[in-house]
């Protein structure tokens, strides 16, 4: 039981990166009792693929969320397209509303050939507002900073299309300030930030942690920084952002960032993917606390608004919305 819901853990005897084969997964579906509507997310996976499936099969309304997964991108993108246009195909067409975190994914949708009447935009909840920690907090004792040091930070998946390399290139232009890249690390990615700043010769300034080690998001880390950054090529929403929003942190985000079209320029610097733009919107905020402060107020007042209870209510709006689409 997890917060009053039963929750199912099926085997994966066969797994690849991310995906999992759970052979066992359509004899659980037709063990439980029938469900009103189903909710599938992701997309190319055995689990949401299968139950899609069952869900059509015995009439069961579905909702389908993509996070982020259905235009191909990064790797091997001609096999997924060759792949899209035939297995999973029938995921979307079969479903009767699809939910998009952002227009960005809106607009993803509707380039795969979705209807436009079928596409909700629901975006994901910000965590509870905190008060500013003091500092030094956790992360500046773990890298020996004072609560002088100007701090950027970068927390979430350490990867390819996330933009850090621009976060790297800027500090040659950025000092004394430093960065703090949190995250687990893909495909040596870490790595080859690591030899890019000891090129740019900002090696002692660029602090690559890791995974934080404690269980859930280290929202603690935030509060220690001046400066959040999120220079992604593409976030279907970004977390992260609506993280550092609630902790009350500024942020410099890119216009390819689903969050984006809530924070605005109120709530944080939007910017393009482009690293001029990255540096010159970091250097603007470490330079001007007053201007940190109220964007940290606006980026306050979005994730008041944005509370979990609020999105919840907007999803249980959606499955009903299925139950009547059909």
């Amino acid at each position: 039981m997890v917060d009053g819901a039963t929750v199912h853990y099926l085997g994966t005897p066969l797994r690849y990166r991310w995906m999992g084969v759970t052979p066992s997964i359509r004899r659980r579906l037709a063990e439980l009792e029938r469900p009103d509507v189903l909710h599938v997310f992701g997309f190319r996976d055995f689990v949401g693929t299968t139950s899609s499936r069952w869900a059509w099969q015995q009439r069961v309304p579905y909702v389908f969320e993509g996070l982020g997964m259905v235009l191909p991108r990064l790797r091997k993108v001609t096999l997924k397209r060759a792949l899209d246009s035939t297995i999973y195909r029938p995921v979307l067409g079969g479903a009767r509303l699809l939910v998009a975190a952002s227009r960005r994914e809106l607009d993803e949708y509707a380039a795969a050939g979705v209807e436009p009447s079928r596409i909700v935009i629901r975006p994901n909840g910000f965590p509870p507002l905190a008060e500013p920690a003091e500092r030094p907090g956790p992360l500046r004792r773990r890298l020996g900073l004072d609560s002088s040091v100007p701090l950027l930070l970068s927390l979430g998946r350490v990867a390819p299309g996330k933009g850090i390399d621009l976060l790297v290139r800027s500090l040659p232009e950025l000092e004394p300030a430093q960065l703090a890249i949190v995250g687990p690390d893909d495909r040596g990615t870490s790595a080859a930030l690591a030899g890019l700043a000891r090129e740019l010769g900002v090696g002692n300034r660029v602090h690559i942690t890791g995974r934080w080690p404690t269980p859930g998001p280290p929202l603690e880390l935030y509060g220690d920084t001046d400066v959040f950054a999120l220079a992604s090529e593409y976030e279907s929403f970004g977390m992260a952002a609506a993280e550092a929003a609630a902790m009350g942190t500024a942020s410099v985000v890119t216009d390819r960032c689903g969050i984006a079209d809530l924070l605005g320029n109120e709530a944080g610097i939007v910017v393009p993917y482009e690293q001029q733009a990255v540096c010159a919107a970091l250097a603007h905020l470490l330079a001007d606390p007053e201007l940190r402060g109220r964007l940290a107020a606006g980026a306050r007042a979005v994730a008041a608004e944005w509370s979990w209870t609020r999105v919840v209510e907007l999803q249980e709006d959606i499955y009903r919305q299925a139950l009547e689409h059909g």
